[in-house]
């Protein structure tokens, strides 16, 4: 069969798939993440029916998938909102470092991994996923909710952080001297400055460039522009989600709203794109010995994702169960621990299949506790709070007769 033939039935077969197990999803109340990932790992590498035409297509568009949801984040808030979020939120930026990064760092050390691994493996377990996360939320219909600014606030906080960490991981990785090292993260950060500065001191003149009547060429403009930064951005050594995210920040008002209606079904589509290719490029035969560690862990960071929002939601002055919807939705890992993963595998092998297996769990358990950690927590928690904390009532005594 020709090539191209090829590639069309199986693209079609793949979108035809992603569209009934959205359905399903749909029908059960249920986010259809996880049987995007389980459908890409059923048809993946070592899968039942290994799907080898559209392979490079589908990792394009999953690269396109991440890139437009951070873009259609980025459109939800303005530059001076994230300003207020960076200064106010830093202290949970912080505590989301310690609780998440010292799991995976504990871990390696233990298997005898040696530093650099736990440098890299404290890097899998600390940064949550801003595609899943993104399209949760959506999902689950929450964008408006109080809670939001601060799950974005720590996604925005995590994916800034790798503009410094990815650098320095790369230089250990690699042997590299200091001074290389130090080039290479200067260069990161100030690209990273830039970009800020463009989209807070002249974001007004870029959506009054972009603007236009043309519903077409608003989608080509905005579209266009936001792949190219992400390319420079990554280039840059900076992540390409985060150029993507910069630019939803730079543009406002009407441009932001017309971007955003028009970006909203490209968006669904190119995100299902991605969870699909995160399955098909993990070969399931490699999960089984490392299910065990990989579960563990998995389990261990679920609980310091949730402190983690748990806080910063508190901090906030987030009441009640919007705390715990805000560390539920933290919980899923993704494309960045893929790609720490990926960075480390010429130091320590094994930490490709634990990964693997680690992202899978977290990215299947996420979209449930999202949903559910709230309702978890109110019908467990706080009675046994509230029985606690309650004082008993006096007992009178009975008055003496007469």
């Amino acid at each position: 069969m020709h090539n191209t033939t090829a590639m069309l039935i199986e693209l079609g077969a793949i979108i035809l798939g992603l569209g009934l197990l959205g359905r399903l999803a749909g029908r059960v109340g249920f986010s259809p993440i996880p049987l995007y990932l389980l459908a890409g790992l059923a048809f993946g590498h070592g899968g039942i029916l290994p799907l080898d035409a559209s392979e490079e297509f589908t990792t394009t568009g999953a690269e396109i998938g991440v890139i437009l949801l951070l873009l259609l984040l980025g459109l939800e808030y303005s530059a001076s909102e994230l300003v207020t979020t960076l200064k106010t939120q830093y202290p949970s930026g912080a505590v989301d470092f310690v609780l998440n990064a010292a799991p995976g760092a504990i871990a390696a050390l233990l298997l005898g991994w040696g530093p650099v691994a736990a440098a890299a493996l404290a890097g899998v377990t600390w940064i949550s996923s801003s595609g899943v996360i993104a399209k949760v939320l959506g999902d689950l219909g929450r964008l408006g909710n109080r809670e939001t600014p601060v799950v974005l606030g720590i996604l925005v906080l995590e994916d800034l952080a790798m503009a410094v960490y990815l650098p320095i991981l790369t230089a250990l990785l690699a042997g590299v001297s200091l001074a290389g090292g130090s080039l290479t993260l200067l260069i990161s950060l100030g690209t990273v400055g830039a970009v800020l500065y463009v989209a807070l001191r002249h974001g007004r003149l870029i959506s009054r460039a972009v603007s236009s009547d043309s519903r077409e060429m608003l989608l080509l403009v905005v579209l266009g522009l936001t792949i190219l930064i992400a390319g420079i951005a990554q280039e840059l050594q900076v992540s390409a989600a985060v150029g993507a995210f910069l630019v939803g920040i730079a543009l406002s008002g009407e441009v932001a709203e017309g971007a955003a209606s028009l970006l909203t079904p490209l968006r669904d589509l190119f995100a299902a794109v991605f969870f699909v290719f995160f399955g098909l490029s993990t070969d399931p035969a490699a999960i089984p010995p490392v299910i065990v560690p990989a579960l563990l862990l998995a389990l261990a960071t679920a609980c310091t994702k949730i402190a983690t929002g748990w806080y910063a939601a508190r901090r906030a002055g987030i009441q009640g169960a919007g705390r715990w919807r805000a560390g539920g939705t933290l919980v899923a890992r993704g494309e960045f621990s893929i790609v720490i993963a990926g960075l480390a595998v010429g130091v320590e092998p094994r930490i490709g299949p634990l990964a693997t297996a680690y992202v899978l769990i977290l990215v299947v358990i996420g979209p449930l506790t999202a949903r559910y950690v709230a309702p978890l927590a109110d019908r467990f928690i706080r009675p046994s709070v509230t029985k606690a904390v309650t004082p008993e009532p006096e007992q009178t005594k009975p008055h003496a007769s007469v």
